[in-house]
Parts: C-alpha cells; sequence; structure tokens
C-alpha cells in the first residue's frame, strides 16, 4: 500500500497552521487559517487569472449585477466583491487623481437619487464636476440635508474652492456655498448640463443605481465602495489622455 501525505498551506498566508472549518453553500471544503484568520475552500475549483479578473470586473462595470455575473462566468458573487474590496483599499485618495486646477474653471453641482436594501432607505449621491475636465472633483453620499451638503463642500480640494458654481434651486446648496461664487440655475439654461449628463452614463454603467431595477445595494459600506471605485477609475482614464 502507497500511503501519501498532504500537506495544505493557507492560500492568504501560506501558513501550514490551518483547521477544517465546514464547507460552504456548494459543498466545497473550507478552512480557517489560526495565523492571518482567513476562511478559505481548501481546494478551489478554479484558480482565476488577472486577465479572468479583468474580464469579470469590466463586465459589472457595463451593468451586470453580482448575480449576472454568477451566472455568466460561473463565480460566486462574494468572490467579485472581495475583488472589488481589494481595489478600492489600493486606491489612491480622490484629490489625487485630479488634474491641477486652473483659473476660470467651472464646477457643475448636482445630486442623485438612490437606495439601500429598500426605497425608503433613500440615499442621495452629491457631486462636483469639473466643467474643463469633466472629472470629479469631490463625492458624498447621504440624505438631502444641508449638513450632507456642507461635507461636499468640505470633500473638495482648495484649489477648486475658488471655482464658480452652478447648482439648481436645492435650498441647502444656498445655505452652503459663498454667495459670491455660487449661481442657482434651472435645467434649461444648460449650466449643469455635464453633470447630468455624467449621471446618465453612471446609471448606464452600474445596475445597482438604474430607476427600475431588481440590482440593489444591500449595505451602505458597499453602495460607497462601488462608487467610489468607479469615480476613481473615471477620473484616472482621463488624467491619462489629458
Amino acid at each position: 500500500m502507497i500511503q501519501v501525505t498532504i500537506t495544505y498551506r493557507c492560500r492568504t498566508c501560506g501558513s501550514t497552521n490551518i483547521v477544517r472549518n465546514g464547507t460552504n453553500k456548494c459543498g466545497n471544503p473550507q478552512y480557517h487559517c489560526k495565523d492571518c484568520g482567513a476562511y478559505r475552500v481548501l481546494e478551489p475549483k478554479h484558480i482565476y487569472t488577472e486577465n479572468d479578473k479583468e474580464t469579470i470586473l469590466r463586465a459589472y462595470m457595463e451593468r451586470a449585477s453580482m448575480r449576472g455575473l454568477e451566472r455568466i462566468f460561473d463565480i460566486a458573487r462574494q468572490t467579485v466583491a472581495r475583488w472589488i474590496q481589494e481595489i478600492v483599499q489600493a486606491l489612491p485618495a480622490l484629490k489625487d487623481t485630479l488634474l491641477p486646477a486652473r483659473p476660470g474653471d467651472v464646477l457643475e453641482l448636482d445630486e442623485l437619487w438612490s437606495f439601500v436594501l429598500k426605497k425608503s432607505r433613500k440615499r442621495w449621491l452629491w457631486t462636483a464636476i469639473c466643467r474643463r475636465t469633466r472629472q470629479i472633483v469631490a463625492f458624498v453620499i447621504g440624505d438631502r440635508s444641508v449638513k450632507t451638503c456642507r461635507r461636499l463642500w468640505n470633500k473638495i480640494p482648495d484649489e477648486y474652492k475658488q471655482c464658480l458654481t452652478f447648482s439648481d434651486f436645492w435650498e441647502a446648496y444656498q445655505k452652503v456655498f459663498p454667495q459670491e461664487t455660487h449661481r442657482c440655475v434651472g435645467k434649461e439654461s444648460g449650466e449643469t448640463a455635464h453633470m447630468e449628463r455624467w449621471y446618465n452614463t453612471f446609471r448606464q454603467r452600474l445596475a445597482r443605481f438604474v430607476r427600475k431595477t431588481l440590482s440593489f445595494s444591500k449595505s451602505d459600506a458597499f453602495h460607497h465602495m462601488v462608487t467610489k471605485w468607479y469615480i476613481a477609475k473615471y477620473n484616472l482614464a482621463i488624467s491619462l489622455t489629458m
């Protein structure tokens, strides 16, 4: 009789100090690493290459839902969520993705409605876009109050706070943004057209922000994470072309 001893190592840190930890939903054995604390499948059925990851994440950015990715690529949505979390943790600060401000730059401001878990839990995305570069200068997610508007103002880099700003007639803008440089206008003026057009693209790219959809965020943390990922990627792409 030939006996073979197999030594398993943690797929995260390489430690052999691991113990069995039941099975996942598919019945695959799992382990728990006592050194790094990771919980992983003992023998994954498929090892995804960097090209695989890029293809799957690009599909997600083209309005595919998490469950849609499961059906198309036969991948667990928890795996995709982990990839997104790792990417976001490595992203630079939003201000570091911006091109330098110039005299005469103009910011356009607006809010976009979304929700988390159910439609009664509204989450408003407030953004400021630079008209010249088309980059998102700052964003926050919250309610539609003056407090959230002030958070947006505080997020705008100092070099952009001197810019002329345009928004709709929502009262919060008038209470927070300096009267000397802020203008309230209607949509017919076209002064916020770039911001509104960007929101159209944003809704087309991320399924969780579509108005009538079965795709939606289950937590505020992931809602913010996906938004930050998209905006940072969008800004960096512009920086490389200008």
